[in-house]
């Protein structure tokens, strides 16, 4: 008997408690008159497993609301409708983002508010529309997923063209391709030997002492191209001084045509201009013919000294 009173003073008492605490939670629940709510609605573009009825509203990681509501949306079957009611102090913004959130890994999701810009405009409700509508954006989840898929895509298209890159066409090109390059390759492995390598070392120096022989060659192209320049101001003074004394020849002829033609024939006075003309003449031309045998006769002792100037000239007793 004792035991039966025992039994139902429990089962009292843990009804008891159980009423108590959900009084407890709808007193936590239930906004007070300084607490007044409001009701948005939020479309969903997505599944929302893991969110439930009352599940919580957050608005920067603070309660402001639970989920009132949810069914798929009438005029879009691809959209999930959520209703939410929160409280009227939260400020939504035109600008307010909704985002499904996971709560750790217990599987369940809350709604998480996105805050707004401070100088954007209240969200209002619009005409036609029973409660405003708050914008959503992709979960976490939802954003992997769209890249995993992006991903996949993409390298389905790869694996798609590489396969048809490598057809049986294809890999007998690329088979005979490498043929023939490993032929290539034998071929230089077996020109580029010891041999080969000394040979273009050997070219490689010859190239060096030419180089060298050129650039000690280029005074000696100077030096001849001064004695040049000077030889011949030589030779042109000569065959200036020839040309004056021929036309003073020429101008004393004129004059002894004119005096044998008008009678006044005088041998002695025509002479006296003529005879140091031709004198002068004739010296400069001796001269100018000195010149020439000097250098034909030093060409053919030696030509190279016209670029090298190697010969050395053996002077007599007496000379400097």
């Amino acid at each position: 008997m004792n035991n039966k009173v025992n039994y139902t003073a429990i089962g009292f008492s843990v009804v008891v408690a159980f009423s108590l605490m959900l009084i407890f939670m709808y007193w936590l629940i239930k906004p007070t008159a300084d607490a007044k709510t409001q009701k948005y609605l939020i479309y969903f573009n997505e599944s929302v497993l893991g969110l439930n009825i009352d599940a919580p509203v957050k608005y920067r990681g603070i309660s402001v609301g639970r989920v009132s509501k949810m069914k798929i949306n009438p005029a879009n079957t691809e959209q999930v409708e959520v209703l939410i009611t929160i409280l009227k102090t939260t400020p939504i913004k035109i600008d307010t983002k909704a985002k499904l959130t996971a709560q750790g890994i217990t599987g369940l999701s809350y709604i998480n508010l996105s805050m707004g810009k401070h100088s954007s405009k209240v969200l209002t409700i619009k005409n036609g529309e029973a409660y405003p509508i708050i914008q959503s954006t992709p979960s976490l989840f939802k954003e992997i997923e769209n890249s995993f898929g992006g991903v996949s895509s993409s390298l389905t298209g790869t694996l798609q063209k590489t396969q048809q890159l490598l057809n049986e066409t294809n890999q007998k090109q690329i088979s005979l391709i490498l043929k023939k390059t490993a032929t290539i390759l034998t071929k230089v492995d077996i020109l580029l030997d010891e041999e080969m390598i000394e040979s273009v070392k050997k070219s490689g120096k010859n190239i060096e002492l030419l180089t060298s022989n050129i650039d000690k060659m280029i005074p000696n192209i100077d030096n001849f191209i001064y004695s040049s320049k000077e030889w011949e101001t030589n030779i042109n003074n000569s065959f200036t001084s020839i040309m004056e004394s021929y036309v003073g020849i020429t101008a004393s002829m004129d004059e002894i045509k004119r005096a044998v033609a008008s009678g006044e024939f005088n041998v002695k006075e025509i002479t006296s201009d003529l005879v140091p003309t031709m004198n002068n003449t004739l010296l400069d031309m001796q001269d100018l013919m000195v010149k020439f045998g000097e250098t034909l006769e030093q060409y053919d002792r030696s030509p190279s000294d016209i670029l090298f100037k190697q010969e050395e000239i053996n002077k007599g007793p007496g000379e400097k």
